[in-house]
């Protein structure tokens, strides 16, 4: 066949220009990364770590660390109100015989000063640049910063990525307590150092209601009646105290026990304890879920072989009244009805005291009875993180659970009256067996704006409207012309009043945002050419859809009555929908809030992160790490999110 190397060579041109076509048409989407991406199509990524011996356990915490917006929310606040207190606040020691045993004063004021805090926030701020090139830093200044604080080495053949968490974590904890008890301590030497005086009454601060008398008021603090400064210091400072109380460390919860007794339902005081994450045993099975880790820590559980105290209490009673019975002697008889009315009172007030001067019967006999352990979190911490235990420990050795654990991404903690809603920001997965493996993070890809005043624009061109002076230039008249979707939904997102300065535009339909008069002033005809009165002004927009049949009909029908076919109550549908629809477009805040939603979409997005080796991924991808999943990092919803 002659003609065969002619046609295998067009085909060959046929398939060479083929794969070239595809590669221009179909290119940008692969390598370029949507609204996270520039225009000149280089990608943009994250920061990465470097692993030079082992430390793919530290990498992995601090990189789900760094996607916590509330964190670093916390550790923004948290610096910001040390650097304007001053650090002479946080150098003063407390008394000698205030340092807690096994303390330093040299521990005591590294506390105070939060050097792990700071280090910290360094660290995360480093992890949240966007390069456009790949990255790669070193996580060796924040591994020396704990290593001095705790003055030890991080040891890399005992690695786990749960006790580096709990370190940090603890120890960002403990930095906290010690500033609030720093401003605290500063607070009453102020106080006792400027009591009183003649010339300078301390007074409560009472609020008066419309009669004038005295209004129950939740706000506490001093004023002072000659109009001096101190009067306004109480004041901030009794503000910033209940801050303190109300804030607190984002990791920070309370869990709460309690024992009943299940056969005279006696309940002790419920024992209080704070965490900084959850340890969830991970049940030996082929597959679990979340929940049925959750159950194993806040289900009801029942113990044999008890003694309860009240028991124990109703059993001496009956002892002493028998031998009350019993006896003959003057002097027992008084003895025993002593003891019994003791008994009788601890009975009524507290069953768990102790009893000075009551001869109780040897332990030995008291019954035993069976009780049941309740725990519930009484303190939901806006940062829930989570640790799945998955070691299984033999006489010999200890090996790994690998049972598949199953994860929502949106968690329902507390009950019916106390339920809080998280969101899954983070997780981190072990790969390999219980003695060697690999640790990766998968972090949610959020952009989080800056941490500004809210509903900047909206107050600037407020105050620009209520100015005494504003200015005598009047403002260019600019045709925007823009192209609305009138079925857009008109429900507005609370955080819309974050604008993006990168995006054109957003900074277009942002200078739309003025008060009704200067848009009317830039929109509007003159006033001589316009038959329409100027008392009520109106928002015009200039748009390129065409007028609906509705506002065709309306315009050239001004009493309101049909004029052809058309029924009454089809038309007054139209004319609602019309009405309807001009609302939307005409609604800045709608515009936002749908503009806010469709950036808002991107949020299935994550990074898979592998010490300095990163690519996305979707959140199926996540929730698919069943079986490798360690730890989880939930963020509590605001009460007004959506959840989405």
């Amino acid at each position: 066949m002659p003609d065969k190397p002619a046609t295998v060579a067009a085909y060959a041109a046929g398939a060479s220009l083929a794969a070239i076509t595809l590669f221009y048409v179909f290119g940008p989407n692969f390598t370029i990364d949507g609204d996270e991406s520039s225009n000149d199509g280089r990608k943009k990524t994250i920061v990465g770590l470097n692993n030079p011996a082992n430390d793919c356990f530290i990498n992995s915490v601090l990189q789900a660390l760094a996607g916590l917006g509330e964190l670093r929310r916390y550790l923004i606040r948290e610096l910001h109100r040390r650097e304007l207190d001053g650090p002479e606040i946080y150098n003063l020691l407390p008394d000698p015989e205030d340092i807690p045993r096994g303390e330093t004063p040299e521990k005591i004021r590294e506390l105070q000063q939060g050097t792990i805090t700071r280090a910290l926030k360094e660290m995360l701020d480093r992890l949240n640049e966007r390069p456009i090139y790949k990255k790669t830093i070193s996580a060796r200044p924040f591994i020396q910063a704990l290593e001095y604080a705790f003055r030890t080495r991080i040891s890399r053949n005992q690695q786990d990525a749960q006790e580096f968490l709990q370190i940090v974590a603890e120890r960002l904890c403990d930095e906290y307590h010690a500033g609030v008890k720093a401003r605290q301590r500063v607070q009453r030497l102020v106080e006792v150092e400027a009591p009183a005086g003649p010339g300078r009454p301390l007074q409560p601060v009472q609020d008066v209601d419309e009669e004038g008398g005295p209004r129950e008021s939740t706000e506490t603090g001093v004023r002072l009646d000659d109009g001096s400064e101190e009067g306004l210091t109480a004041i901030i400072n009794t503000k910033l105290k209940e801050i303190d109380n109300e804030i607190g460390f984002p990791f920070e919860g309370q869990l709460e026990s309690q024992i009943e007794c299940t056969f005279c339902h006696y309940q002790y005081r419920p024992n209080q304890t704070s965490f900084v994450n959850l340890t969830l045993q991970v049940p030996q099975q082929s597959s679990a879920t979340l929940s049925s880790c959750f159950d194993g820590l806040l289900k009801t559980e029942y113990i044999d072989d008890f003694k309860c105290d009240k028991c124990r209490l109703q059993h001496a009673l009956e002892l002493k009244k028998g031998e009350k019975v019993k006896t003959k002697s003057k002097t027992e008889v008084e003895r025993l009805e002593r003891e019994i009315s003791m008994i009788q009172e601890a009975l009524e007030i507290d069953p768990e005291q102790v009893l000075e001067g009551v001869t109780l019967p040897p332990s030995e006999l008291a019954p035993k009875r069976r009780i049941a352990r309740h725990m519930r979190i009484t303190v939901f911490p806006k940062i829930i993180a989570i640790h799945l235990s998955r070691s299984i420990f033999d006489r010999s050795s200890s090996t790994k659970n690998a049972a598949k654990v199953s994860f929502p991404e949106r968690l329902p903690l507390g009950g019916i009256l106390t339920r809080k809603w998280y969101k899954l920001l983070g997780i981190v997965c072990h790969k390999g067996s219980h003695n060697s493996g690999h640790y990766e993070s998968f972090r949610r890809n959020i952009v989080y704006p800056p941490f500004s005043t809210p509903d900047a624009f909206s107050s600037y061109a407020h105050s620009r409207s209520a100015s005494q002076n504003p200015s005598a230039v009047p403002s260019p008249r600019i045709a925007a012309k823009m192209s609305l979707d009138l079925d857009s939904p008109t429900t507005s997102s609370p955080s819309m009043s974050s604008v993006s300065l990168s995006s054109p535009a957003q900074s277009t339909s942002t200078s739309t945002h003025t008060p009704s008069k200067t848009a009317t002033q830039l929109t509007s005809p003159p006033a001589q050419s316009s038959p329409v009165s100027t008392s009520s002004p109106r928002v015009s927009f200039q748009s390129n859809r065409p007028i609906s049949s509705a506002s065709k009909l309306a315009a050239s029908n001004p009493d309101g009555l049909p004029r052809s076919s058309t029924s009454p109550a089809r038309l007054g549908k139209s004319l609602s929908r019309s009405s309807s629809a001009n609302r939307t477009s005409m609604d800045p805040s709608s515009r936002s809030g749908s503009r806010f939603r469709r950036k808002r979409k991107h949020s299935d997005r994550w990074w898979r992160i592998s010490d300095e080796k990163i690519k996305e991924c979707k959140t199926s991808d996540v929730l698919g790490m069943q079986k490798e999943v360690y730890l989880l990092f939930y963020e509590m919803e605001r009460p007004n999110s959506d959840g989405s």
